[in-house]
């Protein structure tokens, strides 16, 4: 049922924007598929430029034109499909969309641009800059930010939760922090009385741990650089699921030697916050048991009919089957 409720939202939104697209008069698409090329090709430049100098000279050129193309009416509805490299993430209720990227200085530094832009009655542009300020703190996990002190991350998804009548709204991020580690980070942004955003509260709460901890203000996450590293909701589970790091080398104070063990941990929305669940996959083998599957044969050695047709069809239907995405 989850499932099919997002898909349902994912197709709602995608007619939404479809069909709000044809407000923009000709003219006015015309000039954006120019700024779209534009901004293509300084996306690449920021990636592929050799020396940080020309990275930086593409970033700033990227933002003008960036911010010149949001200013033509109507903007908000066209997708900037072909600009690769930036993630542009609508909200499920199409209320906003955020912009992200990175900018890397040389293998060790890196930092964040982002900009919300708010869906408006007239198509005139509300942009709301945010400021990356990772570098100036020292624990992330415990503050709420706004748009002038920003923890700076790529966003790959966003899922919107609600509680006693708000809208809340769950980021996913990606930061490539270091030449040795990376990052990824959950938090939830609202907007306050004023419209403005704030990221971050104390969201993510850990009261059914065995040993209860104070809740975070935010999730985040570090790990051996190139690691896949499972933080996305999963629809399928309605829950959020974070892949369990250990230490390769016995030094877990070491983030870059963090690598997933194969268990995993979760949060679930209940009464307006993400509670943490220890180990979402409980089941485990005794030591030198392993893994059986259901007897085809009775114990007088009779095959089992009903079951060997069960696991007939079972067979029939995996390739019908929409598997699980971890990788993000």
């Amino acid at each position: 049922m989850i499932l099919k409720s997002s898909l349902l939202i994912l197709f709602i939104l995608s007619l939404q924007i479809l069909a709000a697209g044809q407000k923009i008069i000709p003219a006015d698409l015309k000039k954006l598929r120019a700024k779209e090329d534009t901004l293509k090709e300084y996306a690449m430049y920021m990636v592929t430029d050799s020396l940080t100098e020309d990275r930086m000279i593409s970033d700033s050129i990227f933002t003008k034109t960036l911010v010149r193309a949001l200013q033509i009416k109507n903007s908000f509805f066209f997708p900037f499909d072909s600009v690769i490299g930036i993630s542009k993430l609508y909200a499920p209720d199409t209320s906003f969309r955020i912009f992200t990227w990175s900018i890397s200085y040389d293998d060790y530094y890196h930092r964040q641009r982002g900009a919300i832009q708010m869906k408006t009655a007239d198509g005139s542009l509300k942009l709301i800059p945010l400021r990356d300020v990772s570098e100036f703190t020292m624990s992330a996990e415990d503050s709420v930010r706004g748009r002038s002190n920003w923890i700076g991350a790529v966003y790959y998804n966003m899922i919107k939760t609600q509680h006693k009548g708000k809208s809340y709204y769950t980021l996913f991020g990606f930061d490539p922090n270091s030449a040795q580690s990376s990052m990824k980070w959950m938090e939830v942004l609202s907007f306050n009385e004023k419209n403005e955003p704030v990221f971050g509260g104390p969201f993510f709460t850990y009261e059914q741990d065995s040993i209860p901890k104070k809740p975070k203000n935010r999730f985040g996450i570090e790990f051996k650089k190139g690691t896949r590293v499972l933080v996305n909701y999963i629809p399928e589970l309605g829950m959020i699921l974070v892949d369990h790091l250990v230490s390769e080398t016995d030094q877990p104070e070491l983030a870059w030697t963090m690598v997933p063990d194969g268990d995993q941990e979760g949060f679930k929305w209940e009464n307006g916050r993400w509670v943490h669940i220890d180990k979402v996959f409980t089941f485990k083998l005794q030591d030198g048991q392993a893994p059986v599957g259901e007897p085809l044969l009775d114990p007088k050695g009779n095959r089992n009919e009903q079951k060997l047709q069960e696991k007939t069809d079972k067979n029939k239907t995996k390739e019908g089957r929409s598997p699980i995405n971890y990788d993000n």
